[in-house]
């Protein structure tokens, strides 16, 4: 009997590694894991069959342990997190890619933390990234949308308030629209969501 599955290649930028199923609050959704050429490593939840016409509404989200985990309010990814897996456990079709390597805009966990010390001091989440020698966003989408193509997926509903996703996906060859991704604004994260609009064109 065959205990282990060779990985399945999926194309030359990435390739998946398991299958199973994956039941949670928000439904049963099949799970994949995938890796890409670069070895970042993405988890794929989808809803649904897809077929190839029919449009699906996804989410590519970067991997964010303060928020996604310990519900932090500095930012909105745990929030975002929660909203976008409601509605893809909802639709017809719909996919949530988790870009495990993307934690704190792509410069790992423990930059961010030190980005938020000196956002303590005043800094906001961009300066304070290039105060530590940083680009204010290392992360591509490059293989979210190679992931996408490999399951069938040509047109996509994109929740996102990010352009660079859109752009990304479209360069790719999918058809992509937006789907806005709104979230609560506070006193905690308010700061945050407006430097995310002003410095990294965020959409509102």
């Amino acid at each position: 009997m065959e205990w282990r599955r060779e990985p399945e290649r999926m194309s030359a930028m990435v390739e998946r590694v398991a299958t199973s199923k994956l039941p949670t609050r928000f439904g049963t959704f099949t799970v994949h894991g995938y890796r890409g050429f670069n070895n970042e490593e993405y988890l794929v939840l989808v809803n649904g069959e897809p077929n190839g016409e029919r449009p699906a509404l996804v989410r590519i989200h970067s991997a964010c342990l303060t928020g996604d985990v310990f519900n932090s309010l500095r930012c909105d990814c745990g929030k975002q997190l929660t909203r976008s897996l409601e509605k893809i456990g909802k639709a017809p079709l719909g996919v949530l890619i988790y870009a495990y390597n993307h934690e704190g805009r792509g410069v790992g966990l423990l930059n961010k933390l030190r980005a938020y010390q000196l956002q303590d001091t005043g800094l906001d989440t961009v300066d304070a990234n290039k105060a530590l020698g940083f680009e204010k966003d290392h992360r591509e989408f490059t293989l979210a949308a190679e992931i996408l193509k490999s399951l069938g997926i040509c047109k996509v509903r994109l929740l996102t308030n990010n352009p660079s996703k859109l752009d990304s996906l479209k360069g790719r060859g999918l058809e992509v629209e937006r789907e806005p991704l709104w979230v609560d604004e506070h006193e905690l994260n308010c700061r945050y969501l407006e430097t995310k609009r002003r410095k990294l064109g965020h959409l509102a």
